[in-house]
């Protein structure tokens, strides 16, 4: 674990690598808005925060002066040794700018319709509820180690066709690539290097042993007419190994703390289980996990705030979703909420792909947890963790089993 000089100031010395940014977010989003709403920092060689909605999606929107290449804020490689990648990006099409990006997009939309992704609800179902005969005989559990980290874990390597037993592994490399951003690049340099020759690897097996899943989709997948690229291929498995596991399981995570300690929102979503698919959109609102980077292509304004060329930005899309100016009583979980155009999965050209997916993993795996788990409290608040940079979960989670079903 890198060790962070922690932040002195959030409006003008923020890191997201310091624990407390995560831990006390919702806290300094509200600070932000009414005291500094584009937030500065020198740290990653200078980056803004802007916390309002209106900000937000305007940048999200905004391609000529935002570019999408540095989809992740961390320390990058010395000066001379950076290569730009644009308009492709190390993890296409999420770090790919226009023109690229819509077609690199669009090649991955087959494999993330509601129609396929809808055929793993039996087996993502048959494994939530293994799980939980899992905790059998245990009066406190880790809902975040013991639950909500092995369900995208499992589904994103079922689906590219990587072994379940390196399951370890993955989120060593979600740790790698998403917390340890505060780390010296070079510190960092050996773990990508082995990230590269692990999938290296597993792309090679393909294609001396072709296979029906998300690599097989891929290695046989043609972007102007061309298959596409070993470094296209390995950047896209990266993405979707990364952002489909450390997002989804970040949101149930999220969404079972606030049933752990709001007993009333609990009781009504087991009494009233058709309440469900709203109090999900509800839950993304209120605990959204995902902020992404972007770095100034050219000058620009954020909210009449001069940026340079060169600069980052972090768009924290849960800020956005706690906007008073958008959303009425924002700070507050309103589980039958009707209207709701929250921005969890983004906004703009990068809108999530995989939000079909997310959901369907999201809404089962709260659906199980209360089912067999009709009461349960928080073991010990204090016990809580939360992540380090730009996806919000608990990492740690100790819950009291009160009543099983």
């Amino acid at each position: 674990m890198a060790t962070v000089k922690p932040a002195q100031n959030w409006q003008t010395d923020w890191d997201h690598a310091d624990p407390a940014y995560n831990q006390q977010a919702h806290q300094i989003w509200d600070e932000l808005r009414q005291t500094c709403p584009v937030a500065h920092t020198d740290r990653y060689g200078g980056a803004w925060l802007p916390v309002r909605h209106e900000d937000i999606s305007a940048i999200a929107r905004d391609t000529d002066h935002f570019s999408s290449e540095g989809a992740v804020l961390a320390n990058k490689p010395p000066r001379e040794e950076w290569i730009s990648t644009a308009p492709i990006g190390g993890a296409p099409p999420i770090t790919s700018d226009p023109p690229f990006h819509a077609d690199a997009r669009r090649l991955l939309l087959p494999a993330f319709s509601p129609q396929v992704v809808a055929e793993w609800e039996p087996e993502i179902r048959r494994l939530c509820n293994e799980l939980i005969d899992n905790l059998e005989g245990l009066d406190v559990v880790d809902a975040a180690v013991q639950y909500a980290q092995n369900i995208p874990v499992y589904v994103i390597a079922r689906m590219l066709g990587l072994p379940l037993e390196d399951s370890d592994y993955f989120r060593d490399t979600v740790h790698l690539v998403l917390e340890e951003i505060g780390a010296e690049f070079g510190d960092r340099r050996a773990g990508f290097e082995k990230l590269d020759a692990y999938l290296a690897k597993h792309v090679q097996d393909h294609i001396e042993n072709p296979k029906d899943d998300l690599i097989g989709f891929l290695l046989n997948a043609k972007i102007y007419d061309q298959p596409l690229s070993p470094t296209h291929v390995v950047g896209t498995i990266i993405l979707l190994m990364v952002a489909g596991i450390d997002t989804t399981w970040s949101s149930i995570g999220s969404s079972i703390w606030h049933l752990a300690h709001h007993p009333s929102d609990l009781a009504r979503m087991v009494a009233e289980p058709e309440l469900l698919p709203t109090a999900i959109e509800e839950l993304l609102r209120a605990y959204a996990p995902v902020t992404m980077a972007r770095i100034v292509s050219q000058d620009a304004e954020i909210g009449g705030c001069p940026v340079k060329q060169g600069d980052s930005v972090l768009l924290p899309f849960p800020a956005a979703n706690r906007d008073p100016d958008v959303f009425e009583n924002a700070d507050t979980v309103i589980i039958d909420r009707e209207v709701n155009r929250h921005v969890a999965f983004g906004l703009g050209i990068h809108r999530c792909l995989g939000s079909n997916l997310a959901r369907l993993e999201l809404r089962i795996a709260v659906e199980v947890f209360i089912n067999r788990f009709p009461k349960f409290e928080l073991a010990d608040p204090g016990a809580v963790t939360w992540s380090l940079g730009q996806v919000r979960g608990p990492r740690k989670l100790p819950v009291r089993i009160v009543q099983r079903s």
